[in-house]
């Protein structure tokens, strides 16, 4: 834990748990509030874009955090649980012509009970054949919804969206949609962030380090693996709701496995059990994306022998590899362990000796 600032002390429990422990930290966290608010009026579209998809993998890789770095529960199914809060988000604009803001927590429901089928197995297996079970589910995902009736689920086509609207806003260029985007981004954290510091959140980490000494202790560990899953999903399938209003339209083949093994790479790259962690590594490998695909055609300019830029555009998952692998062996618990060695040594200067 990193250490408090100089003369910072506790009188109530409440205090102690607070996250903001001095005016200066308010302030700063006010200052990158409204800096978050003013984002759009300072760069340009193609930013403000990224950062609306990087806004819905933060809302899909805490997810994953929470079933996978607190709870301990390997799942390589994110990104099924992902589509399935997309297609149910979809159907319910598209057929029933529902307000976004019951389509999306819709979505997140019914993820939420896809990936709940896939927890149940995690009472009996862990590690490798929990992850082939959550592989599963990706596989499944898609032979679920073409056996869905068109209507539906669109089928092979897909199904075509109409934008957000609230009253006379329509979320139809990047910048609404930005601001749709970011507030949701904001509360599921928020929620995120509480949820750890919860009961529930301290029984998941104690299924992570040791489920038999936690069964022994009266964790029910049926019900809250289970609901580890459930709760990671959700957020899974609100992400998915999000991407389904982002691109207006949904696909089966949009939510591969390799995306989710992208999410899982976030968290190593963030660091496992660390919400803050989550987002640390989703935007800097979002950020590494962008760069090779930005480098990708000036290297076909200097290097022309090499291939064109689709040849460029597919080292990417060899780069990006190569960072996870170079986490793991120099950097395992992220970038979260880092920022935090960060926040002592600046607390503790001139004396490095405490």
């Amino acid at each position: 834990m990193a250490l408090l600032p100089c003369g910072v002390h506790f009188r109530t429990y409440r205090g102690d748990r607070a996250y903001f422990h001095t005016k200066y930290q308010w302030a700063c966290f006010i200052a990158f509030l409204i800096l978050l608010f003013t984002f759009p009026l300072w760069v340009g579209i193609r930013y403000v874009a990224m950062f609306n998809v990087t806004a819905i993998y933060i809302i899909a890789v805490v997810g994953l955090q929470i079933t996978s770095g607190y709870t301990g529960q390997t799942n390589l199914g994110q990104s099924a649980f992902m589509g399935m809060g997309a297609f149910v988000c979809a159907s319910l604009s598209t057929n029933l012509n529902l307000p976004f803001w019951l389509t999306i927590p819709a979505g997140g429901l019914g993820a939420a009970i896809f990936g709940a089928l896939f927890g149940i197995p995690a009472l009996r297996i862990k590690g490798f054949y929990l992850a082939l079970t959550t592989i599963a589910a990706q596989i499944i995902f898609p032979i679920l919804i073409m056996a869905l009736p068109e209507k539906l689920a669109g089928g092979a086509i897909g199904l075509q969206m109409n934008p957000a609207r609230l009253g006379p806003i329509t979320f139809d260029s990047d910048v609404s949609m930005y601001y749709m985007f970011m507030i949701v981004m904001v509360v599921m954290v928020y929620f995120a962030f509480n949820l750890v510091r919860t009961r529930v959140g301290r029984v998941f980490v104690a299924i992570r380090d040791n489920d038999i000494a936690a069964e022994i202790m009266g964790v029910n560990l049926f019900y809250y693996k289970t609901l580890a899953f459930f709760i990671g999903a959700f957020y899974a399938g609100v992400a998915g709701g999000l991407w389904a209003y982002h691109l207006r339209y949904v696909g089966a083949d949009q939510f591969t496995i390799y995306m989710s093994i992208w999410f899982v790479g976030m968290i190593i790259v963030g660091g496992l059990g660390s919400i803050l962690g989550a987002i640390f590594g989703t935007i800097f490998l979002r950020i590494l994306q962008e760069l090779i695909m930005y480098v990708g055609p000036l290297l076909v300019n200097f290097f022309p022998n090499m291939g064109d830029a689709q040849m460029w555009y597919a080292s990417m998952n060899i780069v990006l590899g190569g960072v996870i692998i170079l986490f793991l062996i120099y950097e395992p618990h992220g970038l979260a362990h880092r920022w935090n060695i960060v926040k002592t040594n600046y607390r503790v200067w001139p004396f490095p000796y405490l």
